[in-house]
């Protein structure tokens, strides 16, 4: 079922005299921070809308701001920087990041955050495409999709320790704390961006006309709506788990931060399991990760009663969620052709048209008065949504390798 091949800039680079180790390195801190002000708003959901005076759902229009600041940035960044050496913008995506993320902690109203959660947004996707290029340049022979991984590695471990961490933080210190730790942690990155990362000259740069061919593309555009709909169930699950965990499992406030360092576990060993499948079968990977995702989501439903239940299935919702991405991200550098720098930052463009649609349909049958545990059933739903999506995809994708071998 491979049906896609790299394309000549995903294969490793000519850069031999270069340690690989602590570059990837740099780049999986800025997933770190990046991952860690991505989720730790839906930790500290309840203590935000009390800080500003507005409604849970309301303030679930923050996770919703960044995520629109993420789909308009990468691919408006992406194609406008086609010509910027990588090593340059890598290291101006992340300024920008910090300032977005000092702005949260000094806005004074609902409003204002409003547009820092944006702002902040912006650089999301542009980054993480431009790092995944680089370490797949960087990557030794058949480990492309490992490198990727190493670096989406940055966002699974901010779940592990950077989320709980800032939730217990701004549970204790103010919710602003928890988006000061990540600024400090921007300036880390930009740091080790500097000292660490290669020149990169022997890197192909594009110019945007080129970037958006990839828009033109039938398999770019149905990879990317595989993650729109297939992964917006997993954010209408978390987007909500701190209110879900303690209004229906039963589960002490304080014991919130465990449950989001359990999901973060989860999502590390999804990683590390994409990563591997999308080295060896990246199809059969992407299709067992979607139906492991609406099987766990719908049995959620039940085992959120239950306080011990209720963890084990946010481990597993975390382990499915993760497993998509590597291979989502691999599939889209392999069917962009010479375009890949817009397709691979719109990878992250549409994994968070799906946060943003994910919680706001959780946000909507919650208002309905369906309870905490209807996100997880329409998210379920979703996804096989999504199995679809890819099978169309895939069934398309054989029908034009067939017409142009005759």
């Amino acid at each position: 079922m491979q049906l896609s091949s790299p394309s000549p800039e995903l294969e490793p680079g000519p850069t031999r005299g270069v340690s690989r180790r602590p570059a990837i390195l740099a780049l999986c801190l800025g997933g770190f921070g990046i991952g860690t002000t991505e989720f730790v708003a839906m930790g500290l959901l309840p203590e935000m809308s009390s800080g500003l005076g507005i409604s849970e759902p309301t303030a679930g229009h923050l996770i919703s701001a960044y995520a629109l600041g993420v789909v308009i940035g990468a691919p408006t960044i992406a194609a406008l920087s086609a010509r910027v050496p990588r090593r340059t913008l890598l290291i101006a995506l992340m300024v920008a990041f910090t300032v977005g993320n000092v702005a949260s902690v000094l806005a004074p109203s609902y409003p204002t955050l409003m547009v820092a959660r944006f702002v902040a947004g912006l650089p999301h996707g542009a980054y993480f495409g431009v790092a995944a290029l680089v370490a797949a340049y960087l990557a030794e022979p058949g480990h492309r999709a490992k490198a990727v991984a190493t670096v989406m590695m940055g966002l699974s471990v901010a779940n592990v320790v950077g989320v709980p961490v800032a939730t217990w933080i701004g549970q204790g210190l103010g919710w602003r704390s928890a988006f000061a730790l990540v600024a400090v942690i921007g300036v880390a990155t930009v740091a080790a961006l500097a000292a660490w990362i290669p020149r990169l000259d022997g890197m192909p740069v594009t110019n945007p006309v080129t970037e958006l061919g990839a828009l033109r593309r039938v398999q770019v555009w149905m990879t990317l709506i595989v993650g729109m709909v297939g992964f917006g169930g997993m954010f209408a699950v978390y987007s909500y788990i701190s209110s879900t965990l303690t209004e229906v499992s039963g589960l002490a406030k304080s014991l919130v931060p465990l449950a989001l360092m359990i999901y973060g576990v989860g999502m590390v060993a999804g990683n590390y399991l994409g990563g591997y499948l999308a080295d060896r079968a990246l199809m059969q990977g992407l299709f067992g990760a979607m139906a492991a995702m609406a099987v766990i989501l719908a049995v959620f439903v039940l085992a959120v009663r239950n306080p011990v239940t209720a963890l084990v299935f946010v481990f597993l919702v975390g382990v499915a969620g993760s497993s998509l991405v590597p291979g989502l991200q691999t599939r889209l550098m392999d069917v962009a052709e010479d375009a890949q720098t817009l397709a691979a930052s719109l990878n992250h463009a549409a994994l968070n048209i799906a946060n943003a649609f994910g919680a706001w349909i959780g946000g909507v049958v919650i208002a309905a008065g369906y309870g905490y545990t209807a996100p997880a059933a329409v998210g379920s739903m979703l996804a096989v949504a999504g199995l679809g999506v890819l099978a169309a995809a895939v069934i398309l994708q054989r029908r034009a390798a067939a017409a142009a071998a005759t």
